[in-house]
């Protein structure tokens, strides 16, 4: 991938239409073209106006060392304050400068130069320069927050040779490294943010924050310093949303002008039919079934996750939870994907499944497992599908409902008080990388059932260090035969995002993850 115009480039599997274009993709998902859709045609832009995104998970701070910074997760929101140096550009298949003027790599992807743009600034007034970024970068992996545990285990040194450039070397060979500066790492936060001891959000973005008011509104005013020029918006809003059918509601009535819908096959096609614009993205690893393998759980043991794997029929938690619009699959990549070869998970195969079970039970086992599921529909759908599918093999399961996001994080992630969950990881096609080790890496904090294995850890390097497409796949589709032998999770298929904005929003912007950039955007 290098990029920008520089080395090589990085083709996703999720390219469509331009901002406002209505060009087909050439991949498809149950629920339409992969990419931009339905994106109208417009002319001249126009100033003032506001628009009101509606957030699927509303940040509680405005810090990417707090906050996670992806599309679900507070990233559009931060991207708007701090912007990014890099942006994933899914049209154009490549990295592209944003903050940045421009970035290259040595030929082995070992190490790589980001030039920063003249003239920018803070919104204290203070200049983006070289030492402003290696504050920010340094400050963002101290805190070891988000993709920091990533950053931590490939840069080797960020040097600044003058103002303008800063160099970063790398402890190996990775060509998907601007993917970082796409995200949490990228969004540069001015030092004048920590100055009087309580964090104040001061970027170089194309907003600055009016109010936030947490749990019901974030308000941001234009910068008429933006090294861009201008924002054509005269206000920039989100809010909270309560879920995907109340999201959809709200844009139609007018209420919203973009939200961010996750999974809801049903909303997600009633969108589309509705003639929404939007961009649709099929993230693999999207629907998983986390069985926890720490010491002490029914998980610990292969037969128990292996009787998991085999006794969930996928298409029976698609049927179930989407109604059976979504993706059926236990393949880590989906086929939408370009880093897809044919490389398949375990297959639905309920005999071999009551063998593994009664085999562990004659070694003591009782056959009790505890499902921890949101108290949502298509959580509770999923939940109730996959009950239904252990019972009927000779597993005794329990549901154990939570009430919110923070409480399933929490048991999950923090006190690992769980059997069995859905989860979800985001395979990313700009970076595949990035969330194979989230998910498998023996020593990722986000690896919630806790598998260690030393193989798997030397397949995730070979799949961060491959620099061809073909050399990719193939180290992708190892990391898939051994998560085929080792089940730390069962695999259900991928899950779709759309995002979605009414026919007045025109020139959206997608980076990474989904995130999405608002500063060229313009209503009317």
């Amino acid at each position: 991938m290098l990029v920008l115009g520089v080395a090589g480039a990085l083709l996703l599997g999720a390219c469509g239409s331009g901002g406002d274009s209505d060009d087909s993709a050439a991949t498809g998902s149950a629920n339409g073209s992969v990419g931009f859709i339905n994106v109208q045609e417009a002319g001249d832009a126009v100033d003032g106006g506001t628009l009101t995104f509606g957030s699927y998970s509303f940040p509680n701070a405005l810090d990417p060392t707090k906050t996670q910074a992806t599309g679900s997760t507070g990233g559009t929101e931060m991207a708007a304050i701090y912007d990014t140096l890099i942006r994933s550009d899914s049209v154009a298949g490549e990295f592209v400068p944003q903050l940045a003027e421009s970035i290259t790599s040595n030929e082995d992807f070992s190490s790589y130069t980001v030039k920063l743009r003249d003239g920018v600034t803070f919104s204290d007034g203070t200049v983006l320069d070289s030492a402003a970024v290696k504050w920010s970068i340094d400050r963002f992996v101290a805190a070891q927050a988000d993709v920091a545990q990533a950053w931590s285990g490939v840069v080797e040194s960020i040097a600044t040779p003058d103002a303008s450039t800063v160099e970063f070397t790398l402890q190996r060979s990775w060509d998907d490294f601007p993917v970082l500066l796409s995200m949490g790492p990228g969004m540069i936060v001015g030092q004048g943010s920590d100055a009087n001891g309580a964090f104040a959000p001061i970027g170089a973005g194309p907003f600055t924050l009016e109010k936030f008011a947490p749990n019901e509104e974030i308000t941001l005013s234009p910068r008429a310093d933006y090294y861009g020029g201008t924002p054509h918006l005269g206000k920039l809003r989100f809010v909270p949303t309560a879920g995907a059918t109340a999201s959809l509601e709200s844009l139609n009535s007018g209420q919203l002008n973009m939200a961010y819908i996750m999974r809801d096959e049903d909303v997600i096609k009633a969108a589309q039919d509705a003639g929404l614009s939007g961009f649709l993205d099929v993230q693999g690893l999207g629907s998983i079934g986390a069985v926890n393998n720490r010491e002490g759980r029914p998980g610990a043991d292969l037969r128990v996750r292996q009787a998991v794997a085999y006794g969930i029929d996928p298409e029976a938690i698609n049927a179930r939870a989407n109604n059976g619009l979504g993706i059926a699959s236990s393949a880590i990549v989906p086929e939408t994907s370009r880093w897809n070869n044919g490389t398949e998970g375990l297959q639905y195969d309920p005999a071999k499944a009551t063998t593994l079970l009664n085999e562990a039970k004659a070694d003591g086992y009782n056959g009790k497992l505890t499902y921890l599921a949101m108290s949502e529909p298509s959580a509770e759908a999923a939940a109730l599908a996959t009950q239904a599918s252990l019972n009927s093999i000779g597993f005794d399961v329990t549901i154990d409902y939570v009430s919110s996001v923070t409480d399933l994080v929490r048991k999950l992630y923090v006190e690992h008080d769980f059997d069995i969950t859905r989860s979800s990881y985001a395979f990313m096609d700009e970076a595949p990388y990035l969330r194979l080790y989230a998910g498998f890496g023996s020593d990722s904090n986000n690896n919630s059932v806790g598998s260690k294995d030393p193989q798997m850890d030397e397949l995730l390097v070979a799949v961060q260090t491959a620099t061809t497409d073909e050399a990719k796949k193939e180290a992708i589709s190892a990391v898939q035969l051994r998560a085929n032998e080792t089940v730390p999770y069962s695999l259900w298929g991928p899950a779709s995002v759309f995002l979605a904005w009414d026919n007045d929003v025109h020139e959206v912007k997608r980076s990474a993850d989904n995130i999405m950039l608002l500063d060229s955007v313009w209503v009317g």
